[in-house]
């Protein structure tokens, strides 16, 4: 079966053509036009500059995935696109054009939830992939939760953040210490600076970080995201908000933060919390694998240390390349062949929404 899929939840319009194999899937193609250099002008998502830039950018996508595939119109089997959740007038043009294309082409049409989406990335992996029940995290500028996934299409939540998500958190801070939107990348490449520098170890700066003077360092003390009790919810707020009034303590007394010692601690804390309700959540529901997808997946310091806790309770981990824990289309159509399978098959009527569904 070869799916052509759609994504414009947010600020990256996408298109992708893939294969389902017998082993798995097969990315014939995965465009992607990203948006940042417009709302990094302002330092964030502006829903209708980006609902604009989805419109002048879908057909040219469509056009280049077909042509990198090597398909027509066709030759494709079904057409799978995000319905939710994102910014409505976003999700809008990707429902209306994959509603165009399978009406105008007589092509099955699907629906597919974002996070759904990105938990699927994990099946486009070469080689091993997870096969449900398993552990899911999805960790993104718009999201933070933990599913227990019983089958190919449902995802069940067990744990979730009560406020900000992790990226999202990442980027409302980045702003303030100077960290162009978006903030994940810059972010993570400070924290190591930070952590190599509390250390003086350029191996197992992580590892070693809380033993380090910089961590003791009274003055740095930020608190933990982790909700405390038996549940595996979060908190971003109170860190983000701990870590403003640091940063305004500084400014205060006309002193300079060492940035990179910052965001080492404000990294270590996220990190840490989260790394805290996956373990108790791998231990609540023994014998589940883990996969790690969105955004936030593509930070070094969450993806070696989940791994480390993946190893220590001998669970299989899966991340999903750099590109695509990213939104992309790729991901769509692997969700969206599992909506399929399952008949749960859209029409004319499909409508976007900015709700969260799971």
């Amino acid at each position: 079966m070869r799916i052509l899929a759609f994504e414009s939840s947010c600020d990256e319009t996408s298109a992708a053509v893939v294969t389902k194999t017998h082993d798995g899937f097969k990315i014939e193609s995965n465009i992607v036009a990203s948006q940042i250099d417009i709302h990094r002008l302002y330092g964030g998502v502006v829903p209708e500059i980006a609902s604009r830039a989805h419109v002048e950018a879908i057909s040219k996508i469509t056009y280049e995935a077909l042509r990198v595939a090597g398909v027509s119109l066709s030759e494709i089997d079904l057409v799978a696109v995000t319905a939710n959740p994102g910014l409505i007038g976003a999700l809008l043009v990707g429902v209306n054009f994959a509603k165009a294309i399978s009406a105008a082409n007589k092509i099955p049409l699907v629906a597919v939830d974002h996070i759904k989406g990105h938990i699927a990335a994990a099946y486009l992996l070469e080689g091993d992939k997870p096969t449900p029940p398993f552990v899911a995290l999805a960790a993104s500028g718009g999201h933070t939760s933990i599913y227990k996934v019983l089958d190919y299409t449902t995802p069940t939540v067990i744990g979730s953040t009560r406020d900000d998500a992790i990226g999202e958190s990442f980027d409302k801070i980045g702003r303030m210490i100077g960290i162009p939107y978006p903030a994940g990348r810059g972010f993570d490449e400070l924290s190591r600076e930070g952590f190599i520098r509390a250390t003086e170890d350029e191996v197992n700066f992580y590892k070693n970080y809380k033993k380090s003077a910089a961590y003791q360092d009274s003055d740095m003390t930020l608190p933990s995201p982790a909700l405390t009790g038996d549940t595996f919810d979060l908190s971003f707020s109170g860190l983000k908000t701990a870590a403003i009034n640091l940063l305004h303590k500084y400014e205060q007394r006309g002193e300079p933060i060492d940035r990179a010692l910052f965001a080492a601690r404000y990294t270590y804390e996220a990190v840490e919390a989260v790394a805290k309700k996956i373990s108790l959540a791998l231990d609540k529901n023994p014998g589940c694998d883990l996969v790690v997808s969105g955004g936030v997946a593509a930070n070094s310091h969450l993806r070696a240390r989940l791994a480390e806790i993946a190893s220590k309770r001998k669970v299989k981990i899966f991340i999903p390349p750099i590109s695509l824990c990213g939104d992309n289309a790729a991901m769509i159509a692997a969700a969206g062949y599992y909506e399929y399978a399952a008949g749960r098959l859209a029409d004319s009527s499909l409508n976007a929404s900015a709700l969260d569904s799971l």
